[in-house]
């Protein structure tokens, strides 16, 4: 890593800066909400931020197109098209309230990008493809990687089947933007993995490493997965809280209380032991039409979701949650019941790309730190398409998913320049 005192290099690029301004600016205005920012996926509102991008590359000259997947592509041409294309970019999609970086600065990233190579009149070697891909969000239907996934033939039938919280289905919503669900619905592949030579991701860091490091970029090496249920009731009986005694009970609070404690034992003893882990129930409560204060609850309902870079950590991990579900349901006698299984697998990025993502670093006198990617991001999806794929992160006040997030304009333009370097070395 590089000396501390290169860990805020200052890089001096007008034309990068003045893209990001305008389109930052542009998506915030079409997608503020009063609070933050929101683009659901397969919305008018993603639509509008796909068509701001594109405008913007059809001024620089740039081919433009939709994929089968309604997914927007940049593409500049290289001399040898036989040759497989890098591919960059990254979602347009927000979650209900949430920053105006999150997604968006590595589509903006990439589109400065070509937009130079344009300019310059550099013709690569190899064609560039940018993706601004829709659906990477799982807050609207509970599935996250839609938009990449379905690249790849990867959406199941029972995926397109499930509803939104106004009860559409997700195929219903990415036909009404022109996605060819019947493809996508038989599981054809609307990209070739073997034609793309690699895919370049930037985006923000949503955790506080970088800052807390005063780090201005990182270089990701693998990408945690997860297992996930959208919804897990426990059903136990409703009574008098002054009638029932505890050993008559069927206390569906105390229950789901008791497990997350034993959750909390259990994740806590694999971080002891070197395990990568983290574990959340994110919606939690109970039915607001049913609870009172003096109302032993007989209905909690709650979300589940354990994230690790290790495939073995996740099922383990699963397997103890069932289990202590069932010893639970016996002691307490209440019964749990579970929706979908939902899972996203872990990612490894590139070695080499890693390797060549940190000499780009290194050469414009940024540090080049190793970092690992808590969230998920599409750089997975290609991954484990067998695709070689790296991402860079770039520094982010106040975390993500939220309105605060705060990426400075001088860490994204040093972002982009090592993107740049990376992807120019590659297509030559």
């Amino acid at each position: 890593m590089q000396d501390t005192q290169n860990r805020n290099v200052f890089i001096d690029d007008a034309d990068d800066r003045a893209l990001a301004a305008q389109l930052f600016d542009a998506l915030r205005a079409a997608s503020f909400d009063g609070v933050g920012v929101t683009r659901e996926s397969y919305t008018a509102k993603e639509s509008l931020a796909l068509d701001i991008v594109e405008a913007k590359a059809r001024e620089y000259g740039l081919e433009t197109a939709r994929d089968g997947g309604a997914n927007l592509v940049v593409t500049l041409p290289g001399t040898e098209p036989d040759l497989p294309f890098l591919a960059c970019g990254s979602h347009l999609d927000s979650v209900p309230q949430g920053g105006n970086f999150d997604g968006a600065a590595g589509v903006v990233a990439g589109l400065a990008v070509l937009a130079r190579l344009k300019r310059d009149r550099i013709t690569p070697r190899r064609t560039i493809k940018l993706f601004g891909l829709r659906g990477e969000e799982s807050s609207h239907f509970g599935k996250a990687y839609m938009g990449s996934l379905a690249l790849f033939g990867k959406l199941t039938p029972e995926d397109l089947n499930v509803k939104d919280r106004d009860g559409r289905s997700l195929g219903d919503c990415m036909g009404s933007v022109g996605a060819d669900v019947a493809r996508i619905e038989k599981g054809e592949a609307l990209l070739d993995a073997r034609r793309v030579a690699a895919w370049v991701e930037l985006h923000i860091e949503q955790g506080p490493v970088l800052v807390a490091r005063e780090l201005p970029v990182g270089i990701v090496t693998g990408i945690r997965g997860n297992v996930r249920h959208r919804t897990v009731e426990c059903l136990g009986e409703a009574g008098h809280s002054g009638a029932v005694p505890r050993w008559l009970r069927h206390d569906a609070v105390f229950a789901v209380a008791e497990l997350m404690t034993h959750l909390d034992r259990h994740w806590r003893t694999l971080l002891e032991r070197g395990r990568d882990v983290v574990v959340t129930s994110g919606v939690f409560g109970t039915d607001p039409a049913e609870h009172a204060i003096a109302r032993i609850p007989g209905k909690v309902s709650f979300s589940f979701e354990v994230r690790s870079q290790s495939r073995e950590t996740l099922e383990g991990f699963y397997d103890l949650f069932r289990s202590e579900c069932n010893l639970i349901a016996e002691e307490r006698g209440v019964e749990f019941s579970f929706d979908r299984r939902l899972e996203s697998a872990p990612a490894t990025m590139d070695s080499d790309w890693v390797r060549r993502l940190r000499k780009s670093a290194q050469a414009l006198g940024l540090p080049d730190e190793e970092i690992p990617s808590g969230a998920g991001h599409d750089a997975a999806v290609f991954a484990n398409a067998g695709i070689p794929s790296a991402m860079i992160f770039v520094r982010n006040e106040n975390g993500s998913h939220n309105p605060k997030e705060a990426m400075n304009l001088d860490d994204f333009v040093a972002g982009i320049a090592v993107m740049r370097a990376g992807i120019e070395e590659a297509v030559q």
